[in-house]
């Protein structure tokens, strides 16, 4: 049988605690950046269907954008007819 000391045990209770907090932190990260993938795919594919194809430039535009303006895009998104009307969004960010 292996004898613990105080200090080892305390070493290996403060590991696993920072092991389970960076862990969670990981964790939380990972999610918001699916969370914000998905919204950016969301965006892609709604702008596809009210404009048509996207030229591969206005893909890495959109890609490049922040969460709000992803959101403001959204919206603006409802009173696109064309292609143009993206660009000019896009401009004037």
């Amino acid at each position: 049988m292996t004898y613990v000391t105080n200090a080892e045990r305390f070493g290996i209770e403060k590991g696993l605690k920072q092991g389970i907090e960076q862990g969670i932190e990981q964790g939380i990260e990972q999610g918001i950046e699916q969370g914000i993938q998905r919204e950016r795919s969301l965006i892609l594919r709604l702008l596809t269907r009210r404009i048509g194809t996207l030229s591969p430039q206005f893909e890495t535009e959109v890609a490049e954008l922040s969460v709000s303006q992803l959101e403001s895009l959204g919206e603006a998104l409802l009173d696109f007819s064309s292609a143009d009307d993206l660009d000019e969004w896009l401009r004037s960010r």
